[in-house]
């Protein structure tokens, strides 16, 4: 498993779109990492991990631990703990395609105001509202 900079289609395609939804997010910085992840983050702290290894795109999205558990407990899930930070509430999603856009776009606006200050989540909600 190597671990290379995103370069698929698909790979880039999902990196535009959610970069187009963090743009409206207050203060976030989009930031490759030294394992070549794709991060969008606040204030320097990651909410948003993709990656993609053989071709193969993940999202990793930062969530509550009850989020997570809900999310894992469905039937036929397209989500998974995320190795390594999935005890601190991470979920990952293998195959965006199975995953409603606007569940994609509730679960970053969690992970945002999970990460950011108070100051910026108290501005996030006049911005979304």
């Amino acid at each position: 498993m190597s671990h290379s900079q995103i370069a698929s289609p698909q790979g880039l395609a999902l990196v535009a779109r959610i970069r187009d939804f963090c743009t409206k997010l207050p203060e976030v910085a989009e930031k490759v990492d030294g394992f070549g992840h794709t991060t969008f983050r606040v204030k320097d702290k990651p909410f948003i991990f993709i990656g993609e290894t053989d071709d193969q795109v993940s999202t990793s999205l930062k969530t509550n631990l009850t989020t997570q558990e809900f999310l894992l407990s469905q039937d036929g899930t397209a989500y998974k703990k995320t190795p390594y930070i999935g005890q601190h509430g991470w979920v990952s999603i293998m195959n965006i395609e199975l995953v409603p856009w606007a569940e994609i776009e509730d679960l970053i606006v969690e992970g945002y105001a999970r990460t950011a200050p108070k100051k910026l989540v108290q501005q996030l909600k006049t911005t979304m509202s």
